[in-house]
């Protein structure tokens, strides 16, 4: 199992706007192509308020390749895609790191 954190920073005033995607279309989408939805923060002290930081899971690299394919050539996530940014993008930049839990860690 490898896990991915992934930070998204949202444009000023889009952080509202980002959440409501995740909660109504990413998740599931990301389920329906076999990525594991291991869970989603925002800092509450520290850190900045603009941050969305989410961490997901794949059996090995190449499950995760076919996963993020299938999900970015899916037509209901281009809608969904589509449909919360037609006032402008949502996410300024994404920050993303493949990870593998030590044989001590809980995850493993």
């Amino acid at each position: 199992m490898i896990y991915e954190l992934r930070i998204y920073t949202a444009h000023p005033g889009k952080m509202g706007a980002l959440q409501a995607r995740f909660r109504d279309h990413t998740l599931a989408l990301f389920e329906k192509h076999g990525i594991k939805n291991i869970g989603y923060w925002t800092n509450a002290v520290g850190g900045r308020s603009d941050e969305l930081w989410y961490m997901l899971a794949f059996e090995d690299a190449a499950q995760r390749d076919r996963a993020w394919a299938a999900f970015g050539a899916d037509p209901d996530w281009q809608k969904a895609r589509a449909a919360s940014e037609e006032n402008g993008p949502l996410v300024h930049h994404i920050t993303n790191q493949l990870m593998n839990p030590t044989d001590f860690s809980p995850l493993s």
